[in-house]
């Protein structure tokens, strides 16, 4: 009976929006329960460092396990992957939950439980992607990506707002409480649809081994692509800058507006709205037939017309109109990339290699996290207050006031995350990898 029930469940696209829509459910209340915290935290403490940190052990984690990961997916069950990794997530919540509820919370809980989530969380990116690659089309990767962007930046629109609401009506502890019932709906969504496993290539059966074999292959793999490893190193670079400028947003706001938590959320907001219209616009389209324009022009616009107009702006408009232009040109960075991948890695290495794809891109990103809080309260901060040289020269465009430090790094880092596109360009294996390497399903199997 119970594989009669199996044969019935939805699989192919039909599988993938069941599963998406319980991923946009469960990503809805981890980002309200991101956007209170992040309040109470800067409250707490009044520090960039703060927030810093946070970001940090909420994001390394994944990193340092990404190659372990990667091929533990490939080897095991992909929709048990999932699922393990939304529990871990939903008892990271828990725990805070707990914690707040009875008076006991600390900043220090935020790092533990953090990295806690982000070990598992190291397990859903390949695995989901990996999944993806066969319940989805060739031809639909585009539009599937966009509407993964679309979840992303939808949750970005609502949670502050949702957030903003019910804090005044629920507190943190209630937020937090939605939040575990969301992740809830998401594991029941994984549950109730098939999730293909893929079938062994020539690729697959080579890099066949033991445990530490398998988490370095995806290394090897990318490393014999020069078009694929500088696709990434672009993105090490892009990375490196744009953790620096994103983790200063919430706290420049903050401190440019006496910690007003409507501005902030405002901000978030258009977050989210750029990031949605382009989302819709990339599901519609599909993205442009050579991904890498996706990619690299993304990269120019989102760093050049978001994260530098960001730091130069001083009112909500400004801001907010930044950070629409920032999030506006992410699905079709992330989703042109994605679609790129998964053409041309064959499905049953996707695990092994989307894993060591990942690190290579965002290693620089905790590096980034570590740097930009120090370096904005300690130096620049300061330095933009003070009766010094590079307070007077700077402060006819930023000001003087708290905040302005933080808006001198943000801008610093838009423009030389902008870099990152133009290296690419330069570099025709970078630029033509569309056309240098051949989708898997054009080698023989």
């Amino acid at each position: 009976m119970l594989k009669g029930i199996a044969r019935h469940r939805p699989d192919g696209m039909t599988a993938f929006l069941i599963i998406w829509i319980g991923q946009f459910v469960s990503l809805l209340g981890t980002a309200m329960t991101r956007f209170a915290l992040t309040i109470w935290a800067f409250q707490e403490t009044g520090q960039a460092t703060t927030l810093a940190l946070v970001g940090f052990f909420s994001f390394a984690p994944t990193l340092i396990f990404s190659p372990l990961a990667g091929a533990l997916v490939d080897r095991w069950n992909r929709k048990l992957m999932m699922i393990l990794s939304d529990l871990a997530a939903g008892l990271s919540t828990g725990v805070l939950l707990l914690l707040y509820a009875t008076g006991r919370l600390e900043i220090w809980h935020l790092y533990v439980a953090g990295a806690f989530a982000s070990a598992f969380e190291s397990f859903q990116f390949p695995a989901f992607s990996a999944a993806m690659s066969l319940m989805v089309p060739k031809s639909q990767y585009g539009r599937a990506n966009g509407l993964v962007s679309l979840a992303d930046s939808a949750t970005t629109i609502a949670a502050p707002v949702l957030a903003g609401m019910l804090l005044v009506v629920v507190g943190i502890g209630g937020v937090m409480m939605l939040d575990v019932v969301t992740f809830v709906i998401a594991v029941t969504a994984v549950l109730v649809v098939a999730v293909p496993q893929p079938k062994r290539s020539l690729e697959g059966a080579a890099a066949a081994g033991g445990l530490w074999k398998e988490s370095l292959y995806g290394f090897r793999y990318i490393v014999e692509r020069k078009s694929l490893l500088g696709v990434q190193l672009t993105f090490t670079i892009s990375n490196f800058f744009y953790s620096i400028g994103i983790i200063l947003i919430a706290p420049m706001i903050l401190a440019r507006t006496g910690n007003n938590e409507l501005i902030l959320g405002t901000v978030q907001s258009a977050l989210g709205v750029g990031g949605l219209v382009g989302g819709l616009v990339l599901a519609a389209w599909g993205g442009p037939q050579r991904r890498i324009h996706g990619v690299l022009l993304g990269f120019i616009g989102s760093r050049l017309l978001g994260l530098t107009l960001m730091g130069l702006g001083q009112s909500v408009v400004v801001w907010s109109v930044a950070a629409f232009l920032m999030f506006f040109f992410s699905p079709f960075i992330n989703g042109s990339n994605q679609a790129l991948w998964q053409a041309k890695v064959s499905p049953d290495v996707q695990g092994r290699v989307f894993a060591a794809r990942r690190l290579i891109a965002q290693v620089s990103g905790p590096l980034g996290m570590l740097i930009a809080g120090p370096l904005a309260d300690q130096f620049l901060e300061p330095a933009m207050q003070g009766d010094v040289w590079l307070g007077a020269l700077l402060a006819p465009i930023f000001g003087n006031g708290p905040g302005a430090g933080m808006a001198v790094l943000i801008v610093a880092a838009g423009l030389l995350g902008v870099t990152s596109g133009l290296v690419g360009y330069a570099i025709r294996a970078i630029r033509e990898v569309d056309v240098l390497l051949p989708d898997h399903d054009a080698s023989p199997v």
